[in-house]
């Protein structure tokens, strides 16, 4: 495979104007569709194979306008004051007002002071007014489908509410418009930014640094273009670009990084530059290759969960890794060859041993040296720190509370004043194939009113959809029954409840009927459960992949072994970290404490694992280039420090601060997934593969890098360290002299 790449990459770089207009011309073409065609992405939960799936399904076909009216933005507004509502009436006159000149107010009429109503109707009292006529509720439908609904929708609102909270009336707002998807790009431009100051480090030199972040954007941006594209064709949920957003550009520049550091090794050894282009794509090329192969895997694997939203992460996230591998194999030796000579410069003086020099000793080399020398301290101290990281997982708790911290006030009155469940209501569907439901809808709602943790049992009532006005529930073969929960959507609970529902199916069904429950609460509670029962058949499909790839890669046993083991003590110190700041709300570091995020765990494990493996690849297989090249075990360790530390801990930093960046985002939710991603790339990266593993492969010496002789017939040779092509062009030339010195800018040998 080496000698493709080699191929390719010297390819790349002589016709280097045709490769970076192909790219040019790709990008131009997928946003001239996306411009043309102009795709909306879906923001509703799609859950095939499930009773809340099932029950979504039959409301949109028996109950459309019903449906139709749940795309749309409703939002309850909830007042609130210590002294009683009834002595702020002027003030909530005036929010009524201003409610009803909202854009595309749909229930003008119905948007009235919660305390006039009341006195009015005594009957729908318990509904508008709470907390001893203290809390109050008023509904606000807007004609704004969800999908379409803007930041600019939410400020608007958010405005209105904020001018009246005045003389001590507490005014807030919870689901429809608050929901509305905020614009990014902040986080991903802080990313952007940290990455080149950190290349700028790594590299010493300006135009080195700004290549990977070219290759960055043109592989995110493609990706972005096709994701968006495919939302034409099918459903593709706008939650999936976040994480595709995040992950790509992590992968484009860390793949960028290391051909271009590979690159100016090659340089150094003197020849054509177009040789030493093919000779750092055939080497550290054939590393980029595995290690986007284990990433795609990892991500592609998601859809063995059986859930459309999760499966256009996944594979967003797989087309987003393969065109950073494309780059890297392609655009980076072709913008190589754009800038020719001045690759590295101008260099930056005060930077040093951004290519340390083969008589250098710098940071990495020492601490290689420190860590084979004496590596049981060092393993026992990297294990101890990722276990004792490692203890709060014993108490996380999984939930799918997807309200936003601007949402939090609001729910706590509402909760304060009518009972945690509002907002959270279950939608029982109740279905007969012979006809009337009429008999299994009574039923359905007798049994309901008798179990435990119902708001207002007498409440509970049937709507059908027969035709006739007159009598809307007769003769109907469908019927709606809406359930209020006592407690929070995403509690224990209100999962109970949600269970016992469906466990009246067997009395339904004796009554001539079938009975589903749906709604937001109920698709929330399936997908968490659904999530936790996929968890390990997803770890062992891959885990079980990467470890067959890897040991083609590394033609080891030991070695893919070790790093598996490695990640499972990271991504357990990550949970560990991530319960005890989220969940249990240590260190101040948010206002809001929450329960994990229940696709997080199994979302992590494929996007570390793979991140993991990049590391394992990039580091490891230059320890082992340069032991099948007759250095011993241990120097062979040294010499992969001499090489890799510095490159992968850039990179490495890279992914940490994409990841962390999202941290700035004002919601809990994304905080997480930012800060979860954050803390496993830093220990998976400095701790497992930049320590625990040299220091075991150290103590293990030569028998690390074999296989059994019966399998190592049985495993094809990839030549993933470029062996094929490690002296392309350089038969006859010496490895450094004065002119190759002067054209790479580098004059130090590739050694140990």
């Amino acid at each position: 495979m080496s000698s493709i790449l080699f191929r390719i990459g010297r390819f790349s770089f002589r016709h280097k104007w045709w490769v970076i207009g192909a790219w040019v011309a790709s990008l131009a073409v997928v946003f001239s569709l996306v411009g043309a065609l102009q795709p909306k992405f879906a923001q509703e939960f799609d859950l095939p194979g499930t009773d809340g799936g099932t029950a979504m399904s039959q409301m949109e076909e028996y109950f459309p306008a019903i449906t139709e009216q749940q795309t749309e933005a409703a939002t309850n507004v909830v007042i609130a004051a210590p002294d009683g509502l009834d002595k702020h009436g002027p003030a909530i006159d005036a929010l009524v007002a201003d409610l009803k000149k909202l854009p595309e107010v749909a229930n003008a009429d119905a948007i009235v002071n919660p305390v006039t109503a009341a006195a009015a109707k005594p009957e729908l009292a318990a509904k508008v007014l709470g907390d001893d006529g203290r809390v109050g509720l008023l509904p606000v439908q807007q004609s704004i489908n969800m999908m379409d609904a803007t930041a600019a929708d939410k400020e608007e609102f958010v405005d209105v509410i904020s001018e009246h909270r005045v003389d001590g009336l507490q005014v807030e707002a919870l689901g429809g418009i608050m929901g509305a998807m905020e614009q990014g790009g902040t986080a991903e431009l802080i990313g952007f930014a940290v990455a080149f100051v950190i290349m700028i480090v790594a590299f010493g030199a300006l135009v080195a640094a700004f290549i990977p972040l070219i290759t960055g954007i043109v592989g995110v941006g493609l990706t972005m273009g096709l994701l968006t594209l495919s939302a034409k064709f099918m459903s593709v949920n706008q939650t999936a670009t976040a994480i595709v957003m995040m992950l790509g550009i992590a992968v484009s520049i860390d793949y960028a990084l290391f051909i271009v550091s590979r690159y100016r090794s090659e340089r150094a050894r003197g020849g054509d530059p177009a040789d030493a282009a093919g000779r750092a794509v055939g080497t550290a090329g054939s590393a980029v290759v595995f290690a986007g192969l284990t990433v795609v895997i990892a991500v592609a694997a998601l859809m063995v969960i059986g859930i459309p939203l999760i499966t256009q992460m996944g594979l967003g996230a797989a087309v987003a890794v393969v065109a950073a591998v494309l780059g890297a194999l392609t655009l980076i030796p072709a913008l190589l060859g754009a800038v020719g000579r001045f690759a590295f410069a101008p260099r930056i003086p005060w930077i040093k041993n951004a290519d340390p020099k083969a008589d250098a000793t710098p940071l990495g080399v020492r601490f290689g040296r420190t860590v084979v020398n004496k590596p049981i301290p060092f393993i026992a101290g990297g294990l101890a720190i990722l276990v004792a990281a490692a203890i709060p997982v014993g108490g996380m708790k999984l939930g799918m509370d997807m309200v936003s911290d601007d949402q939090v006030d609001a729910q706590e009155l509402v909760s304060q004043g009518f009972g945690e469940g509002v907002g959270g209501e279950l939608f029982v569907v109740v279905h007969s194939e012979s006809g009337s439901v009429d008999g299994a809808a009574d039923t359905a709602v007798e049994e309901i009113k008798k179990l435990d943790g119902v708001t207002a049992p007498d409440a509970v009532a049937w709507m059908g959809n027969g035709a006739d006005p007159a009598a809307p529930n007769a003769g109907a073969n469908t019927a709606l029954i809406t359930v209020t929960p006592q407690s929070a959507p995403s509690s224990d609970q209100t999962h109970t409840l949600m269970e016992e529902i469906r466990g009246l199916s067997s009395n339904v069904e004796a009554a001539g009927g079938e009975i589903h429950v749906g709604g937001q609460t109920a698709i929330m509670s399936d997908l968490s459960s659904k999530l936790d029962s996929a968890l390990i058949p997803y770890i062992a499909v891959v885990v079980g992949l990467a470890f067959l790839i890897m040991i083609g890669v590394f033609r080891s046993i030991w070695v893919p072994l070790i790093g598996t083991l490695g990640f499972v003590f990271s991504v357990a110190a990550t949970f560990g970290i991530t319960v005890l700041i989220f969940q249990d709300g240590a260190l101040g570091l948010i206002d809001h404490t929450k329960p994990i995020l229940s696709f997080l765990p199994i979302f992590l494990v494929g996007v570390v694992f793979g991140l993991a493996m990049d590391y394992q690849v990039f580091l490891v297989t230059r320890m082992r280039e340069e032991f099948i090249h007759g250095l011993s075990a241990k120097d062979a360790i040294v010499a992969g420090y001499r090489h890799g530390s510095r490159v992968v801990t850039s990179a490495a930093l890279i992914m940490i601060s994409v990841f962390a960046a999202f941290m700035l985002a004002p919601d809990t939710t994304a905080k997480m997934m930012g800060f979860a991603l954050a803390i496993a790339v830093f220990f998976d990266a400095f701790i497992i593969r930049m320590i625990v593993i040299p220091a075991a492969l150290s103590l293990l010496g030569d028998r690390a890098w074999g296989l059994p002789k019966w399998l190592d017939k049985l495993v094809i040779d990839f030549d993933i360290e470029g062996g094929a092509v490690r002296d392309k062009g350089l038969k006859g030339l010496e490895e450094t002299g004065p002119a190759n010195e002067a054209a790479a800018g580098t004059p130090e040998r590739s050694q140990a």
